[in-house]
């Protein structure tokens, strides 16, 4: 059992008193997180809840680890932080596995131009893990797509993308100029496995005639390339593909930083991602008009 890991839960659980709102603040499902409590109660040989229908309270043991457990989270936290610095500084930082190396590369070079001596290091992660990896010290920021609904995380400006349809380009709807989304009724749909993006997504989809016959989740476009499945994202420059506007611009999808506790390095990272997005990924401030920019990736964030 990682200990110190079941100890932040616990910590979370014991500021919360709400098995529900611990779950969504750490950006997991409520019965692992029971499951991790009473793992931890049997290691420890105590209960330290007393749960009942209507609330949870803390026991006489639970009230006497709760100092401890946040002594020895932090004392951890502190002991990476030293590591690190004996290598040098390093922010790691959480990133959509579907955004595109040349946007990552840039991004970098940007953080670097004024942090030369800290060394910017990107773990490819979905938002609810970049959310339970905020949570239990695992990187230092990250990149996120809204709505998310974990509390006690800070957020960037929120930039915006308005997407366009990705197609075959022997799609018959390849033809137009523009596409409504009702146009693509009966058709197969590829979204990136992002669970808020997704709900959204899906409701403007329904609300305007398009109920996907199967979605599939996923950032390969072979589906897409052979005619079987449409998505959504950026323009692209890819051999077979063809990317189309939406009519009236329905769907519109909001990304920024997010942090457990800003620092002037992570502030830093922030400014140079609004930087890099707005330049390389065509994406604009929220509530001013999109730009379209073509790049050799289709996606969220090419």
């Amino acid at each position: 059992m990682d200990l110190v890991r079941h100890l932040r839960y616990f910590v979370v659980v014991a500021e919360e008193l709400h098995f529900g709102n611990a779950a969504i603040r750490l950006g997991m499902a409520q019965p692992p997180l029971s499951q991790r409590i009473k793992r931890l109660e049997t290691e420890l040989g105590t209960r330290l809840f007393d749960r009942s229908a209507r609330q949870v309270r803390l026991t006489e043991s639970g009230r006497l680890l709760l100092g401890e457990a946040r002594e020895i989270v932090a004392r951890v936290d502190r002991l990476k932080e030293l590591a690190r610095t004996g290598e040098g500084t390093v922010l790691r930082v959480g990133v959509p596995p579907d955004l595109a190396a040349t946007v990552i590369a840039e991004l970098v070079a940007a953080f670097r131009e004024d942090n030369p001596e800290v060394r910017l290091a990107p773990v490819e992660l979905w938002t609810a893990e970049q959310v339970a990896a905020l949570a239990d010290g695992s990187i230092d920021a990250g990149l996120v797509r809204h709505p998310i609904t974990a509390a006690g995380l800070g957020f960037g400006p929120a930039l915006v993308q308005v997407p366009g349809v990705l197609l075959a380009e022997q799609d018959p709807l390849a033809r137009f100029r523009e596409v409504h989304l009702a146009d693509l009724a009966g058709r197969e749909l590829l979204m990136p496995p992002e669970e808020g993006l997704l709900a959204e997504t899906l409701a403007e989809c329904r609300r305007r005639g398009f109920v996907p016959a199967q979605l599939h989740h996923g950032v390969g476009l072979g589906l897409v390339l052979a005619g079987a499945a449409v998505s959504f994202g950026a323009p692209a420059q890819v051999p077979g593909l063809a990317w189309r506007p939406l009519l009236g611009s329905p769907l519109a999808w909001r990304v920024s930083t997010a942090w457990r506790a800003e620092t002037p390095m992570i502030a830093q990272f922030a400014a140079a991602a609004v930087r890099t997005l707005k330049g390389r990924a065509g994406m604009s401030d929220e509530g001013s008009a999109p730009v379209r920019r073509v790049s050799g990736r289709p996606g969220f964030l090419s």
